[in-house]
């Protein structure tokens, strides 16, 4: 695998530490995580082990210690008692993004291989009016498959949701308008929730595509117009940019499932 640089580091605020490779790294595990792993194939216990490696790693720099992170019922892993985090991995990266919950209410990370999703999965993640967005955005920037993106983005709403309210979210619940420049808002509407919205940034580099939901002390439910800043730009609605660089990058600047 190739390394990987600032893909998610270069999206996230200055509160949250993101350490993310290229590289699978033979790393420390719990006994409890070891027999969880234990009867996967190599490439699950090789991206579990590496992605407990990228948490360690972005725990210490907080000053905490890596807890036993066998995932939950949900897939989620556990964080230290004034942590929040998220964990990430798909072919070629690993990532982990945490921050003190004194400065942060929710993080989720999700990561992609830049590639269309098949027409069934489509129908089950997107909206039809969803779908459409994705098409024109894909017609105008041929270079990001904003349908591959739109699941990604989802992934980190879900994995910035589950961890603050304990129940499930359906792709279906969240309402996603992506900006080609590198924001992108969501909308949730559930039976608990009449109507809240959230920002984020998506990146694209080397072929994968990467989506990030880091919601401010303060800001989980906010209501009201939906508002998000285009701030710097980033890969964007450009072809997939290529990095060089170290195989892990820690930026002080899973979440549920990984």
């Amino acid at each position: 695998m190739g390394a990987v640089l600032r893909l998610l580091s270069s999206i996230v605020p200055s509160s949250v530490v993101v350490v993310e490779t290229g590289s699978d790294i033979q790393g420390h595990l719990y006994p409890a995580e070891r027999d969880y792993i234990a009867r996967a194939v190599r490439k699950r216990r090789a991206e579990f082990t590496t992605v407990r490696y990228c948490a360690e790693r972005a725990l210490g720099a907080l000053g905490y210690a890596r807890p036993v992170q066998v995932p939950g019922p949900r897939g989620e892993p556990a964080w230290p008692q004034g942590v929040v985090g998220s964990m990430t991995h798909c072919a070629g990266y690993r990532a982990v993004a945490v921050a003190l919950d004194a400065a942060v209410d929710a993080i989720g990370i999700d990561a992609e291989p830049n590639a269309p999703l098949s027409d069934d999965v489509l129908r089950l993640v997107a909206s039809p009016e969803e779908a459409r967005r994705c098409a024109l955005l894909s017609a105008q920037h041929p270079g990001v498959h904003f349908d591959c993106l739109l699941f990604s983005i989802k992934e980190s709403m879900y994995k910035a949701w589950f961890p603050r309210e304990g129940v499930w979210l359906g792709f279906e619940d969240a309402d996603v308008t992506i900006d080609p420049e590198g924001a992108f808002g969501v909308i949730v509407r559930t039976p608990g929730v009449e109507r809240a919205w959230y920002a984020g940034r998506w990146n694209c580099v080397d072929g994968i595509l990467a989506s990030s939901l880091v919601v401010p002390i303060g800001g989980w439910h906010r209501t009201g117009a939906p508002t998000w800043s285009r701030t710097a730009p980033v890969a964007g609605a450009r072809p997939c940019s290529t990095s060089a660089g170290t195989a892990v990058t820690e930026h002080s600047s899973e979440v549920t499932g990984e």
